[in-house]
């Protein structure tokens, strides 16, 4: 009992020492700005203890949205020579300087979540967002749709960086003219830990390329150079979509519209199906090439609402072969590393969306498991970004905040409530 309670006290001064007044950095030195889904957990966390801030949270990441309804993945809210690349290269158009792509929209259904945890402090705040939010799904919709299926235009969009994904459709690009750049996050962590070099100088030509085009969707639509369908972009989206209508409907406000997305992108979720596995895949949409690998976006499909019972068979397969929770890749793939990012390693959040996904549908056994390997991951390993998922070591930063408020919103917490 102690040890939870000393952990929540840990996680609780985590997100304190994280805030930066009104955002909250991921961690300190390596990431230096507020990122879109990051800062979605983070409410919740500070939701835990502190309504009033989780609720500046969000709406400070709402003040980032850009005309045509795109919530960007980074804010840059004041200088940082410690991170690349910075505001000056991606040249943003919106109210605040940022990146010009977006990430997974968990901020929907999390400020969904904020309300319904006090009405009271939650409503008038909601309201005020809600059209915001309900912007952003339709751009999703318009820039980001292939037969009710969302892809994604970068890596980073993603939120799953150097997945095995994006290799088939990242050695189409040839990065000319990309030019000298010092990269700032091996400088924070090992270089093990992250993506490669090959794989960088793709991601910077594709910001440059946004850039040049003044991040006009119509342009960068008019010839693409990177779009891969995506599990988690499309189940996040779905499931925030989902408490949009819900919410939007005790609201007051027309929903008309977004039943008619969530049905479109119910319909697109099925089109993720790779026909040679079986499971929910990535796809590259210039040569039809699937990703093929089973990684923990394959395992949102319940977060997304889906009642898809032959993925449950394909997790414990999993589970058999990783000790601290749902790696991000299948430790049989030939691809795997341990270390190494998004090829491989297990995160917390991850872990939650399933999880929470799981019970949702009913699965409550493996719900459980999935929390206690990530309680216990926690407990004997700390708030690490990410971890080994056999040997639970942690990677990447440390003092994570999403890490720390993963654990106060449902890995800290026994069946009979906060430990």
């Amino acid at each position: 009992m102690n040890t939870l309670v000393n952990k929540h006290d840990d996680a609780r001064a985590i997100l304190r020492a994280n805030d930066r007044g009104g955002y909250t950095v991921p961690t300190h030195g390596l990431y230096p700005y507020q990122w879109n889904w990051d800062s979605a957990f983070v409410a919740l966390g500070f939701a835990e203890f502190d309504m009033a801030r989780a609720w500046d949270e969000i709406e400070t990441l709402m003040r980032g949205q850009w005309d045509n309804g795109m919530v960007p993945h980074i804010l840059f809210h004041q200088p940082d020579d410690g991170y690349f690349p910075g505001s000056d290269v991606w040249q943003g158009t919106g109210p605040i300087p940022s990146s010009g792509i977006t990430q997974p929209p968990v901020g929907m259904s999390f400020a969904v979540r904020l309300w319904r945890k006090d009405p009271s402090v939650g409503t008038d705040k909601l309201r005020a967002i809600w059209p915001m939010l309900a912007k952003w799904a339709a751009w999703f919709l318009d820039w980001r749709s292939h037969e009710g299926a969302i892809f994604v235009t970068h890596p980073w969009e993603s939120g799953r960086d150097n997945a095995a994904c994006w290799d088939e459709a990242l050695k189409q690009i040839d990065p000319v003219g990309v030019g000298e750049y010092t990269r700032r996050d091996t400088s924070h962590v090992d270089a093990s830990m992250r993506p490669t070099k090959f794989d960088y100088a793709r991601y910077i030509w594709l910001v440059q390329r946004g850039a040049a085009a003044n991040w006009d969707d119509a342009t960068l639509a008019a010839e693409p150079a990177f779009r891969v369908l995506d599990p988690t972009m499309t189940f996040t989206l779905l499931r925030g979509m989902r408490d949009l209508a819900a919410s939007g409907d005790e609201l007051g406000f027309d929903t008309t519209d977004l039943k008619e997305h969530i049905a479109r992108v119910e319909t697109g979720a099925e089109r993720l199906r790779n026909p040679d596995t079986g499971f929910f895949d990535s796809q590259d949409l210039a040569t039809g090439t699937w990703g093929g690998g089973l990684t923990n976006a394959s395992f949102l499909c319940w977060f997304a609402g889906l009642a898809v019972p032959d993925m449950l068979p394909r997790l414990q397969e999993v589970l058999t072969h990783c000790k601290y929770g749902v790696p991000s890749l299948d430790p049989q793939d030939p691809r795997y590393d341990a270390k190494r990012y998004w090829r491989g390693p297990t995160w917390g959040m991850m872990n939650m969306m399933i999880g929470e996904g799981l019970a949702e549908q009913g699965h409550t056994d493996l719900a459980n498991t999935v929390r206690e390997m990530t309680r216990d991951l926690i407990i004997r390993h700390g708030f690490a970004e990410y971890f080994d998922a056999q040997t639970g070591a942690g990677a990447g930063g440390d003092a994570f905040s999403w890490t720390a408020a993963v654990w106060l919103i449902w890995a800290g917490q026994t069946n009979g409530g906060e430990g």
